[in-house]
């Protein structure tokens, strides 16, 4: 049996006045999760949203980017390879498939890793084909999600 998870959002633009056209309404809303920060987002500004807030392409990417990064943090860990630091320059793209339908086509991760002197710098490489195997929200889109990693080691 799998875990279950669940939030509560409400559209906080609401305030702001009803859908009475297109152009007018607010696109802000607020994620809360039980026990945890609440998210204020809004729609991409394309579609009107307030640019300085979190859009839903934006969590999405985030989303796969931070479970790269923890999968490959797990498998190094059970490889004895030491990660000292790990940055990730993530980029997704959006096609529109048909008249007011789009979707994201592919997301391209970039992780720059540091691992420690005397670790196999091959062997971490290669642990990124394991993570990317074991990361379930990458095996939860319909869209290519690849990495270009690059792996350095640190200086003894």
């Amino acid at each position: 049996m799998g875990k279950s998870y669940e939030l509560a959002l409400t559209w906080t633009g609401a305030s702001k006045g009803p859908t009475a056209s297109y152009a007018s309404y607010s696109r802000e809303y607020r994620v809360a999760f039980a026990g945890k920060p609440p998210l204020v987002g809004s729609a991409d500004p394309a579609f009107r949203g307030d640019p300085a807030l979190h859009n839903p392409e934006d969590l999405l990417l985030a989303a796969l980017s931070a479970c790269h990064m923890l999968s490959y943090l797990a498998v190094c860990a059970l490889a004895k390879v030491a990660v000292l630091s790990y940055e990730d320059n993530a980029s997704g793209t959006v096609a529109e498939l048909e008249p007011q339908r789009s979707a994201f086509t592919d997301v391209l991760l970039r992780p720059r890793v540091v691992i420690a002197a005397g670790s196999d710098r091959a062997k971490a490489e290669a642990l990124h084909d394991q993570a990317h195997k074991i990361c379930f929200i990458a095996n939860s889109v319909n869209f290519p999600v690849r990495h270009e990693a690059m792996t350095a080691v640190a200086e003894s």
